[in-house]
């Protein structure tokens, strides 16, 4: 099995303006969506959610900033891990993950032996 990271992307603003029937929707389709995975034929390892990005500090070299590493329209939200045959398995998984305001990313870890 092949390690991939699930990076979720989506629109903060959305989230900040969404009722509490959508958060709870959204909470609903994570919910439902974890405990979907092992039928792709694939294993979830853990995925988290993130703070918002008004949380985050950038650290480049010896310069620390508040912020995000870059300003984007969609922001990295959370991220799920899992153990997957292949990346067609992968892909598969990620198609089902809730991103009612974006989209996700789906990425090999990379491993050393």
């Amino acid at each position: 099995m092949t390690r991939y990271m699930i990076l979720i992307y989506e629109d903060e603003a959305s989230y900040e303006n969404a009722t509490p029937e959508v958060l709870g929707e959204v909470m609903q389709a994570h919910d439902a969506f974890s405990a979907g995975v092992e039928r792709h034929g694939a294993k979830l390892v853990g995925g988290e959610a993130l703070q918002p990005t008004t949380t985050a500090t950038t650290v480049r070299g010896a310069d620390v900033t508040d912020g995000p590493f870059v300003e984007t329209k969609e922001a990295l939200g959370g991220y799920y891990v899992i153990d997957a045959p292949d990346l067609d398995t992968a892909l598969a998984v990620a198609k089902t993950v809730p991103a009612r305001f974006g989209g996700v990313e789906v990425r090999p870890v990379m491993t050393f032996d």
